[in-house]
Parts: structure tokens; sequence; C-alpha cells
């Protein structure tokens, strides 16, 4: 049984009971009869109960826990352990106080707890860069905040770069299984992401938005966590800077298209995937000799050239192809290059 589904049978009970005994009170004060005020109260509330039961409870209990999900982990913590160091002092304070003469011996216990709790928390919600900040050389770790579970993190995530949030082949790629930790997404990469999805230029804009939504579908279906953190790098402006200097700090590797970024991050000893080398080393490997069917799409550069392409992307260029357009033909490899753009097969026509 759902828990909507027993909310309302729990609602029905305690509605029926509360309103039969407001019945019966009522027909005691203006002289009815006892028992029919009270079975016609019962049902009253039996039908309240039941509609309007989950709507205060389980709907704001929802409510409640999506609000905490979205808080960050370290804004958490810092919240608890302000509240815990004030009801501390107020403890400590609340002896003292009760000594005092009444009134203000019975409620300045009360009202001091409330107000260290209150003060506790407010300092350290300030603080709470700073807290992390102190804490997180000793500790060796960095609190986030997870989509299904919020833990301390050591070099076991990798951070996510602008480029390949908006590329999009990292929600196949963390379907596989090949990403073990949990996917990093700092805060400063998700503001550029929306100053990109806000941008005045069409291109930008759609490809700003389609980072947006790959990041909303990779917290629903991700095998790995996707993790948003606040935490940022001081006295540092630039978006790919910050991602090297916290790349370092975590001592995680950073996942990017971005050639710049992959130099940079490489010189300063970052290690650096970047899904480009990955597509081209995972490309199959066709040795000269072998048949492929390919299905030819264009005319090549050279004359009588005609031009196809793998499932994987891989352009084929096939010799005296030119007027098989539209046509799968059978060919036979003849030579193969790695060029910096990816792998390119040329062929012949078979036979």
């Amino acid at each position: 049984m759902s828990a909507n589904f027993i909310s309302r049978i729990l609602g029905m009970v305690v509605f029926a009971f509360l309103f039969g005994w407001g019945g019966t009170a009522l027909a005691g004060a203006v002289g009815g009869s006892r028992q029919a005020f009270q079975v016609l109260f019962g049902l009253v509330g039996v039908l309240i109960g039941l509609v309007s039961t989950p709507y205060v409870t389980i709907v704001p209990a929802r409510r409640m826990l999506q609000a905490v999900r979205q808080i960050p982990m370290h804004r958490l913590f810092a919240v608890m352990v302000g509240l815990v160091i004030g009801l501390i002092i107020a403890a400590l304070a609340a002896f003292p106080l009760s000594l005092l003469p009444d009134p203000f011996g019975q409620f300045l216990p009360m009202i001091g707890a409330a107000f260290f709790g209150y003060a506790g928390v407010a300092i350290m919600s300030f603080r709470q860069a700073d807290v992390v900040n102190y804490l997180r050389p000793r500790a060796g770790a960095l609190l986030v905040r997870s989509s299904g579970d919020d833990r301390l993190v050591q070099g076991d995530g990798v951070l996510l770069d602008t480029s390949v949030i908006i590329d999009g082949r990292i929600a196949d790629i963390s379907r596989t299984g090949f990403i073990c930790g949990p996917l990093i997404v700092p805060h400063f990469v998700l503001s550029e992401l929306q100053h990109v999805a806000d941008s005045s230029e069409r291109l930008r804009r759609n490809r700003g938005r389609r980072g947006l939504e790959l990041l909303n579908r990779l917290q629903r279906d991700s095998f790995v966590p996707i993790q948003i953190t606040d935490m940022d790098v001081e006295g540092v402006h630039d978006v790919d800077d910050k991602l090297v200097v916290l790349a370092k700090q975590l001592k995680c590797p950073v996942i990017t298209n971005d050639y710049n970024l992959n130099r940079v991050a490489e010189l300063q000893g970052v290690t650096v995937l970047n899904i480009n080398e990955l597509a081209n080393a995972v490309r199959a490997v066709h040795l000269p000799g072998e048949e492929l069917a390919i299905r030819v799409i264009q005319e090549g550069k050279e004359r009588g050239q005609g031009v196809g392409y793998l499932d994987d992307g891989t352009m084929v260029v096939v010799e005296n192809g030119a007027d098989r357009i539209d046509q799968t033909v059978e060919t036979v490899v003849t030579k193969v290059l790695q060029t910096a753009a990816g792998r390119m097969i040329f062929a012949r026509l078979a036979g």
C-alpha cells in the first residue's frame, strides 16, 4: 500500500473521531439528538479526512524533503553545527537564568534556547565558506550535494566542463558504467551555462538550453550520481582556471572537449579526460583488405570520389564512387589514415 492510501485511511479515522466528538458536543448545546449529530458529523469528518489528509501530510513532507535535497551539503553541515553550538550555549545559560526571580526564571531559559540556537545557525550560515575552507585541507575532502546521496568525496569524482555538458555525449557515457565516480558540476560552471542559455544569439542560446536539459536528464537517469557544489576558488575569475585549481585541490580529473583547457590542465599536472579522444580510441579498427558495405551520400573532393560514413562517424572515401550516390556498395579498404580530426578510410569498389 502506498503512503498516500495509508494517510487517507488514518485521516478518515482521525477526522471522523474529531467531528463525531464535535457533533456530540454540539447536540448537547443545542438540545438535538446526540446519535444523529454524531453520525452526521462523523460522515463529514470521513469525507474531509479522505480528501484533505494527503495535502496536509504527504505533500508538505515531500516538498520539505525536496527542499532539503536542494540545500548544498556544506551549507546543511554548517547550519547543523551552528544549531548544536547554539543549543549547548543555551543549555549552559539555562541554569543561571532559571535562578532569576519569577516570572523571569520561567520563560528566560526558553527564550535563551531559541535565541542562541538561531544565533548559532545564522553565524555559521554567514561564515560557511570560511568553515569549509578551514576544514577542507584538514579533512582532505569536499562537501558536495548529490542527487540521491550526500557524502564526502575525496578524489573519486570527475569535474565536468561547460563544453562537455553542452556536447551531450557524457550522458551516454555515464550509462555505460565506464565512469565510476560521481559527476561533479561546480556552481561557476552552472552559472556560465546559464549565461550561455540567456545569450541573445540564437545558436548559443540553444546550446546553453540543451546543456541545462542534459543536466536535468543526468540527475534523473544517470547510473552515477551527479553532484552540484558551491565550492569556489578565491582570487581566480576565469572558469577554466577555476576548474584546473579545483581539480588539483580535489585530486580528480576533468572531463572536457576544450582544446585549450586540455593543454593547460596537462601542463599543471591535472588529468584530463577528453571525449573526442575517447571517441577516436573506441572506433572499430579496419585493416586494408577488409570489405565494408558503405552508403555513398555525396561526392568527394577529388574527381570520381564518393563519400560515406560508418555508424561511428568515420568518413570513408570511395574511389570511383561518385556515380553511386544514394546507393549502398561493397568496398574493399585500401588505406587507413589517422588525422587530428579523426580516422579516415580510403576504399575502392569491390570487384
